[in-house]
């Protein structure tokens, strides 16, 4: 039976309430508006019209304390690696971190005779998605929050470990 149906026919739906809190979370992903480098700007071209982001929930959001997911979008140096995790901490429970493009996954071209970039974000904040390519295009980020929303809706909320 639909759900239409059902709701014609005063229904009840039955379900656990983890499943429905991870359904909620998975539909209201908000990141934080945060680019370092030339990945920012596919990531910023995922948010358009020609993509969409907004038709899977994604909004990004100007503040760290309103946010759920981090994007990192670009070569991470060191100058920028406090920083990063500063955002990172400021963000309410549970968060998500998508790693974007190669130079924020291992250091990209520079890591290898630059000094001053980290060798992947994953050294500073725990990743949960990595998302690969120089740069990536919007359909790889498309992916990569894809995979998170999986991710999430396999999660438990309620049990204590």
């Amino acid at each position: 039976m639909s759900l239409d149906k059902m709701s014609q026919d005063g229904g009840i739906m039955v379900t656990k309430l983890d499943d429905l809190l991870n359904w909620a979370r998975l539909s209201s992903l908000w990141p934080v508006s945060f680019g370092i480098a030339c990945c920012a700007i596919e990531m910023m071209g995922a948010y358009s019209a020609n993509f969409d982001l907004d038709r899977l929930g994604v909004f990004p959001r100007p503040t760290p304390r309103q946010s759920d997911v981090i994007i990192i979008a670009g070569t991470v140096t060191f100058k920028m690696a406090e920083r990063i995790r500063r955002l990172y901490e400021q963000m309410p429970e549970p968060r998500y971190v998508i790693s974007m493009g190669s130079c924020s996954n291992c250091g990209g071209p520079y890591w290898q005779y630059g000094y001053h970039v980290v060798k992947g974000v994953d050294r500073i904040i725990p990743v949960d998605i990595y998302v690969q390519g120089c740069p990536p295009r919007p359909e790889a980020l498309i992916g990569g929050i894809i995979e998170l929303q999986k991710k999430i809706r396999g999660e438990s909320l309620l049990t204590s470990s």
